[in-house]
């Protein structure tokens, strides 16, 4: 028999908020280190999504444990809550408040997401794995598991693509490949939005390519990003500036980590008509 905590929608979406995870614990271990830790608070989301990596991987070999994890997981949303809120006041309090030029380079207002993301989707796993193992249909946040992880992969696919179409716009566009992150992932959005507004269990091919193409372009992007690094002055054997004041390499993982889950809501809805 098959073990359900296994089962591959619940895999896809341990490794979903490992992912966005992995890429918190990265990008915000950079960012804080450039604002030298000055709030002894910066240093919670790297404990945060630390354990929600450990709680990802323990979640993959063996559902024991729900609880411990849904507290990793819970903790990891209200830090990635109050996250956001620090930046936008991070943001709004500098001269001239909300404005372009704040956004450019204040705190980045859409990071803390990406944790409360994380939490979401391994909060999605138990929940899954619980309701096969007592032979019931998964629902989440009130809806049929698969819908809702649809709707959240689409959002959180838009959520990121805003922040990316800041931050290259910030630098001109001055690469072409610097248009694929704010073309591409809206286009896997749109199509697994259509799965959440009408979730009938049929194959969706074009949604799953997609959604891969998504996956992919994450994890090119840190490539990308790390060719811009190695541009700047010195190179990589100036990496402690080149990397804090080039593009941010941990960034586009989120991608993958949305796309994956997005995948696995497909998985979910396709598996409804068994």
């Amino acid at each position: 028999m098959t073990q359900l905590h296994r089962e591959r929608p619940v895999l896809q979406l341990r490794g979903a908020a490992a992912t966005l995870a992995a890429s918190v614990l990265a990008d915000s271990a950079m960012e804080h280190y450039r604002g030298s830790f000055h709030n002894r608070i910066m240093y919670v989301p790297l404990i945060c999504s630390a354990l929600d990596i450990a709680a990802s991987a323990q979640g993959a070999s063996t559902h024991a444990g729900r609880t411990g994890r849904s507290l990793v997981y819970w903790a990891g949303i209200a830090v990635g809550a109050a996250g956001a809120g620090f930046h936008f006041y991070n943001v709004g309090k500098r001269v001239g408040g909300f404005r372009w030029e704040n956004f450019f380079y204040g705190a980045p207002v859409g990071a803390p997401f990406a944790l409360i993301l994380s939490g979401l989707t391994g909060l999605a796993a138990d929940r899954i794995a619980s309701a096969r193992e007592s032979h019931k249909k998964p629902r989440f946040m009130g809806l049929s598991a698969g819908r809702a992880l649809a709707a959240l992969s689409s959002i959180g696919l838009l959520g990121a693509t805003a922040e990316a179409a800041l931050l290259h716009f910030r630098g001109s566009f001055q690469n072409p490949a610097m248009f694929l992150p704010v073309t591409l992932p809206p286009i896997a959005a749109a199509l697994t939005a259509e799965a959440a507004l009408n979730p009938a269990p049929r194959k969706r091919p074009l949604a799953r390519f997609w959604l891969g193409l998504t996956s992919f372009l994450g994890m090119a992007g840190v490539g990308f990003h790390s060719y811009g690094v190695s541009r700047g002055m010195g190179g990589w054997r100036n990496w402690r500036q080149n990397a804090l004041d080039g593009p941010p390499i941990p960034a586009p993982p989120s991608f993958s980590g949305l796309a994956l889950a997005g995948l696995a809501a497909l998985n979910l809805i396709e598996g409804e008509r068994q």
